[in-house]
């Protein structure tokens, strides 16, 4: 079986949280919308390790489209979903040949049970690892995060822009008991500095102009769950120091406003720059670095695991067909081969950018080299010495009988060379005059 799992539901708040969750879980989920688009991902995905429907689809009956195609299934696991009142309808698809049904409204990690329960374990964790985390490296980093899940120590992820931090710490919660809980991401660099205290903390209703309301900050609305500072390198001196306070106090106060709060998340942090360097010429608190620095996990850049390459490519460009429209495109002959070539400076986030640039605009069916990398010029042809030399003559030639006026004989006295001579080297280099009497 191949670690994907069908996922046809149209409620876009549940659906999204379950191929989130599933993702984090180490499956590659495939998510349609309707009972049409539903049927055509079946048909085109050989073997899925699980197929999850809804009953009510906006389009059509999920019980319908599962009894049509169960005898294609074959030994597929099949979860149907449904509310209460669908029950007896799930029943009947049991009879059918389904093998489970959930009942609506239903925790996420109830599906991760089934699952785990229908599928037989594959990989070194004992579940499906998804492309990305293949690698040594990878698994490396996914037995660390699993040893982590379950403590509250705060963890600093580490490592190069696009290589998949925030990715990590999203499975870290995933794998833990605040699962359930919210995860909560702030780009410390991406929010102006004079903002930044009233996102982390909140503010109340006229702290200051335009506080129009009451604002929860991301360390009130991460609630029981995590929240991820990212980027954190970049907090100035001022918020560095009420950053400390926060960790070691575990309580804030809104801006603005006088009642303490207590901060019940935990916090993981993550940063591409060098905090030791930073610490070192005064950019950044020693202590809050080693408050934050708990725990350091390395994410490793992609060029550092080029296994990865072909599977994350190959999920990127079937996600990236679905929302193109083109659910027929593949990768030419050559395609994977340049793609585990190239250096990627831009880690995982600049393959899944090359990959959806591909797809929206490859003229063919297949993705080639040249699609993925159209920004990259050919090289040059090599030049040889005659070549370069008789390009130069050439321009010297032009650059002397523009001064003489196109007088061949004033540009030979020039060129300290005969008439005949300089003829005879104006038609070899294609100068023109070459032919006038």
């Amino acid at each position: 079986m191949s670690g994907a799992v069908v996922l046809i539901e149209d409620d876009a708040v549940l659906g999204g949280a379950l191929h989130q969750r599933l993702r984090l879980e180490g499956f590659a989920p495939q998510w349609a919308r309707n009972m049409v688009d539903g049927e055509a991902l079946l048909r085109r995905t050989p073997a899925p390790l699980c197929v999850l429907c809804d009953m009510r689809l906006p389009d059509g009956s999920g019980e319908e489209l599962l009894l049509r195609l169960l005898p294609q299934l074959g030994r597929t696991p099949v979860i149907a979903m449904t509310a209460f009142g669908g029950v007896d309808q799930a029943v009947r698809l049991i009879r059918a040949g389904a093998d489970d049904y959930l009942l609506k409204p239903f925790a996420v990690d109830a599906v991760i049970a089934k699952l785990r329960a229908l599928s037989p374990p594959v990989g070194a964790a004992g579940a499906p690892l998804e492309a990305g985390w293949r690698s040594a490296p990878m698994q490396a980093l996914d037995a660390a995060l699993r040893r982590l899940a379950a403590a509250s120590a705060t963890v600093l992820l580490l490592g190069e822009s696009g290589a998949g931090k925030e990715v990590a710490a999203r499975r870290l919660h995933a794998l833990g008991p605040r699962a359930s809980a919210p995860f909560v991401a702030l780009n410390c660099a991406a929010i102006p500095r004079d903002l930044l205290e009233s996102e982390v903390f909140g503010h109340e209703r006229g702290a200051f102009t335009g506080a129009h309301e009451r604002r929860l900050g991301v360390a009130e609305r991460a609630g029981e769950g995590t929240l991820l500072l990212d980027e954190v390198a970049e907090l100035d001196l001022v918020l560095q120091a009420k950053l400390l306070r926060l960790l070691e106090d575990r309580r804030f106060t809104r801006v603005g406003g006088a009642h303490e709060l207590a901060l019940r998340a935990r916090v993981l942090a993550a940063t591409n720059a060098d905090l030791a360097a930073r610490v070192a010429d005064g950019r950044f608190r020693g202590d809050l670095y080693w408050r934050l620095a708990v725990i350091e996990l390395p994410v490793p850049a992609l060029r550092d695991r080029a296994e990865d390459v072909e599977g994350l490519a190959e999920a990127f460009l079937r996600q990236a067909a679905h929302d193109a429209g083109r659910s027929g495109l593949t990768f030419a002959p050559g395609a994977i081969a340049a793609l585990q070539a190239h250096p990627w400076p831009g880690n995982v986030r600049e393959l899944r950018n090359r990959i959806e640039r591909a797809a929206l605009l490859a003229e063919g069916t297949a993705i080639g080299p040249q699609d993925l990398f159209a920004d990259k010029a050919p090289p040059a042809p090599a030049v040889t010495l005659a070549d370069a030399r008789d390009t130069a003559e050439r321009a010297h030639i032009r650059r002397v009988l523009a001064r003489c006026g196109g007088r061949v004989g004033d540009a030979a006295r020039v060129l300290d060379v005969s008439r005949t001579t300089l003829w005879e080297r104006m038609r070899r280099l294609g100068v023109a005059g070459a032919d006038e009497g």
